[in-house]
Order: C-alpha cells, then structure tokens, then sequence
C-alpha cells in the first residue's frame, strides 16, 4: 500500500494533520478553490523566502495563515513592512477571487522552519533547482542524502523520473540511504513531489524522509 498512497495522507491524524482546518457545508467546493488558489498565489510570492508549507484555519469572518518558512526575515521585513505587502496582497486576491469583493479578517503567524534539510519539500525544491542548472544528478542525489542524513534523519529515499540528463528515453533513478518503511502508520515520513523543467522536458522529483517528530 505505500507505493500506491500518498505517505502524507495515509498518516493523516496519526502523523500529520491537514494543511486547511475548516468546514462549511453550503460553500465547501468554493472554499476548496478558494484556499487551493491562495496556496498556490503564497507558495509562488514566497518563495525566495524558503516556504515550506500552508496551514489555513477559517472561522466565520476571519482568516488564520501560518506560514512555514526557512527564512522568515525575508517575509517579516525590517519592522513588519514585509507583513503588511503581504496582507495588501492577500487582500487583493480576494477581491478578485470572491464575486462579492469582500476580504476576511486576517491573521499571519510566520513559522520558522528549524531544520530545512528534513523538510521533504524544501529538499526537493533544492533538487529540482540543481537539476535545471544542468549538474550532474548523480552528485545531486548523492550529496542531497548525505545532507538529509548528516541533518539527522533516519532514513532518505529520492527519486528522479523523466529524461535524467537529456536522455532521449525517459527513466528512472533513485537512490535510498537508511530506513524509509512506506506501511508503517506510526513512522513519521515526510513526502513531497515537485517537476523541474529542464530544457529536455519535465523531470518529476520525489523525496520521502522518516525523522523524529519533534525534528
């Protein structure tokens, strides 16, 4: 079952938990939307600022955003001015995203990230950015493990898929250092995939760490 599940939400309420907490029955497929597209418009403005993840928690007029991120200096600003451009931006999307124009009220929590080498999607991101760089995806692999490890994690699985070096036949690599039980409930394994657009075409990278929860 764990190479057929997504690892994150097989553990759900055992591991993990959900990234958007809420529930409206009239207007669930609407707000679905709505925070699909908020994430997206976040992870896209932040993301020289090292995001991680999105959490989001409504309740009835009222919006909280806690922002996971690798450095939070960048999004906070000198003297909260980078809180505010994002708050005004927040604002503008929802006046373009609601047909009523109207903003709830917000409340942004910025979350540093204490180890950016055991977060599955910091470390694919960084992948994927060597890879579309053109370096050489066997040191990529290699060194990437070595740093999850060293950084203390129990065990690191990656893998590459697609035209790897500009191959004219797409295929996979992947490389595993530790342990990274896929069926086992209680293990904390942390998943992202993310696509590199390389010049050849889409390379797909997932990356599966097991770490202590409290990492």
């Amino acid at each position: 079952m764990g190479q057929k599940v997504n690892p994150h939400v097989f553990r759900l309420k055992t591991v993990h938990t959900w990234d958007s907490r809420w529930f409206n029955e009239r207007g669930y497929k609407d707000m679905v939307l709505e925070d699909f597209h908020l994430r997206n418009a976040l992870m896209q403005r932040l993301r020289s600022a090292g995001v991680a993840k999105i959490e989001l928690e409504r309740s009835i007029n009222s919006l909280k955003i806690i922002i996971h991120v690798s450095r939070p200096g960048i999004v906070i600003g000198r003297g909260g001015s980078g809180l505010e451009e994002l708050k005004k931006f927040i604002a503008k999307f929802f006046e373009a995203e609601r047909t009523d124009h109207s903003a709830p009220k917000l409340d942004i929590l910025v979350e540093p990230v204490k180890e950016p080498n055991l977060d599955a999607y910091l470390v694919a991101v960084s992948i994927g950015d060597q890879l579309i760089r053109r370096l050489p995806y066997k040191r990529v692999l290699a060194t990437t493990s070595d740093r999850v490890m060293a950084a203390g994690a129990k065990g690191v699985r990656i893998m590459l898929s697609g035209r790897i070096a500009g191959s004219e036949i797409g295929r996979r690599e992947k490389i595993q250092k530790g342990t990274v039980p896929l069926s086992t409930i209680r293990e904390a394994i942390h998943y992202a995939q993310v696509p590199a657009l390389t010049k050849k075409g889409y390379i797909g990278v997932k990356v599966w760490i097991n770490k202590e929860e409290d990492k």
